[in-house]
């Protein structure tokens, strides 16, 4: 990666939607120059998406950390599951008697228990744990088992704005 696509990424960061014009402008280069570059660091998953940022009235209004264990022999093969549910933000790697840490916010209660329920039905998870859940109008959390410390090890997904 040099200067241009790292230019080309600072302009990305911050305004995904402008024009390839507007970037090829702002790093010098011509607007195919940096359509190519910017189909290269897509390839490559440098860049590995663009997001989406919501006003805070239209933010979830629950938010929970799950600690998952699972049979696997590596975290890789059961992390498929988590990214076909758009409410997990982020899921580490982590030590202890869990393996996973998993930040889900969602817009209720009841679609945390979906979650929560889809998760464990899986076949290869073994225990799903929710030490603590905060709604959003007060950040009150409310706990029922005692939180624990955790070392992340790796981080599977991270789709914090």
């Amino acid at each position: 990666m040099d200067k241009f696509d790292k230019a080309i990424i600072n302009q990305l960061r911050h305004n995904a939607r402008q024009s390839v014009s507007t970037i090829a402008e702002q790093v010098n280069l011509s607007r195919s120059a940096v359509t190519d570059r910017i189909k290269k660091l897509e390839s490559n998953r440098v860049i590995r998406g663009y997001l989406v940022l919501l006003s805070e009235s239209q933010k979830a209004v629950v938010s929970a950390y799950f600690e998952i264990q699972h049979q696997c022999a590596r975290c890789a093969d059961v992390v498929h599951v988590f990214h076909t549910i758009p409410e997990i933000i982020s899921c580490h790697g982590i030590t202890g008697e869990m393996d996973l840490l998993v930040y889900v916010r969602c817009e209720s209660m009841q679609r945390l228990h979906e979650i929560r329920e889809h998760i464990d039905a899986q076949d290869d998870i073994i225990k799903v744990n929710s030490p603590a859940t905060s709604l959003r109008s007060d950040h009150q959390v409310f706990s029922t088992d005692s939180i624990k410390t955790h070392v992340v090890l790796s981080e599977w997904i991270n789709n914090h704005p």
